[in-house]
């Protein structure tokens, strides 16, 4: 075996994926396992977008595409920040990519040196801090506190801005705790950066699953950010591999130009078919999909605390929930373990996600339906002895068009 590079021995594991492995395991095994652990949405691709794959794959539509994306894509994803985010921007901004992690790549490589340092929150996505180092940077995390809604805050760039700091990797809402930076305090953390001459990575993946009021992109307080998106949560297309990334006009160029030598293009049919979900009618069954996460978060919460799962901030986006564990178990990981094993209910430690909250955080996922919610409820409730379980909202399991 030829000698590894360094950087592979930095890398951070991602717990969740064992988890689903283990999951996995125990079903081929014959055993009913509820997944309240991987972020990936129950539903999928809407019938539109499956017909316009099927019309791009039938036209022979499969060629590369230009790299930063059909130009009809990209004005698509430009009218869905004006008309949706509050942000008006030219489509010319906009890099379609393969995934949110191909856009991450590019803009890490694009902006982070060896030995520069990135402030991020703890707990925050384990995947982001990959794409930190392997650019050749470090991830230095910021405990945060659930006062500060797990968010990274001004007052922390202004006590923790080194030297060695180039910028900050931000999400809103975010992962593992579907919180959302408050807008003033968002406006005076990205003028803090701006002031150190700084750049702000905005990772706006679950931005159009919020749900206290409409979505308003960061790019509407400061235009000068770099902002990552996908097409995998809010239009439930994980594995079609397809996300963006809006750039500052002078960087469009030198990003795309990195892109073309390191992915060629994002897979060209799946942008095709992504042209359908901004559809009127595809939109609005979207709105109707965002509805159902909202209710499946409004029964969750209150049975997670009569569980003795308090949830120290309640999250307003996204499809996570972070409890606290502490009544039940000195360490999530064991307690994750014995969820698994003992009621089958799956859910990820806190360790996946930072130090600071790991051995009491468990993230619990609702990205399933109502049914196997309340499923899950009932076995963590017999588990820990509270099993006095309470209907969830409306008619349970029911489907949404």
């Amino acid at each position: 075996m030829p000698r590894l590079a360094v950087r592979t021995h930095d890398v951070v594991p991602f717990r969740a994926v064992e988890l689903f492995k283990q999951a996995t395991e125990l079903r081929a095994a014959g055993r009913d396992i509820i997944s309240l652990g991987i972020g990936e949405p129950d539903f999928t691709a809407p019938p539109r977008v499956l017909e316009a794959l099927d019309r791009a794959a039938r036209d022979g539509l499969s060629g590369y595409s230009p790299p930063a994306g059909l130009p009809a894509l990209r004005e698509a994803i430009a009218g869905f920040y004006r008309d949706r985010m509050g942000a008006p921007i030219d489509p010319s901004r906009v890099i379609v990519t393969s995934g949110a992690s191909g856009a991450l790549l590019l803009a890490c490589m694009a902006l982070i040196d060896p030995g520069d340092e990135v402030l991020m929150p703890d707990p925050s996505y384990p995947a982001n801090r990959n794409f930190i180092s392997g650019a050749g940077g470090t991830a230095r995390l910021i405990p945060s506190t659930p006062a500060g809604r797990y968010q990274l805050s001004a007052e922390d760039v202004r006590r923790h801005w080194g030297s060695a700091t180039r910028g900050v990797l931000i999400a809103s809402p975010g992962n593992p705790t579907g919180t959302s930076i408050a807008r003033p305090e968002l406006a005076v953390l990205l003028a803090e950066v701006r002031a150190r001459r700084g750049f702000v990575l905005m990772d706006e993946i679950y931005l159009a699953l919020s749900y206290d009021g409409p979505p308003r992109s960061a790019l509407a307080l400061d235009d000068d950010l770099v902002v990552i998106n996908s097409f995998s949560k809010y239009f439930h297309m994980t594995g079609w591999r397809l996300g963006w990334m809006i750039v500052p006009a002078d960087m469009a160029g030198i990003v795309e130009k990195m892109a073309a030598s390191l992915a060629i293009c994002a897979p060209t049919l799946a942008q095709h078919a992504a042209l359908a979900c901004f559809e009127p009618d595809t939109l609005a069954l979207y709105d109707r999909r965002k509805e159902a996460f909202r209710r499946r978060r409004d029964y969750l919460l209150p049975e997670l605390e009569r569980l003795g799962l308090p949830v120290p901030v309640e999250p307003d986006g996204a499809f996570y929930i972070y409890a606290d564990v502490g009544a039940h178990a000195q360490d999530s990981q064991e307690f994750s373990q014995r969820l698994l094993r003992e009621a089958g209910v799956a859910a990820v430690p806190g360790l996946d996600f930072g130090p600071a909250h790991a051995r009491r955080g468990l993230r619990f996922s609702y990205a399933t339906g109502l049914d196997r919610l309340q499923e899950a409820v009932e076995r963590m409730g017999r588990l820990l002895g509270r099993d006095q379980g309470a209907p969830a909202p409306g008619a349970a399991g029911a489907p949404v068009p």
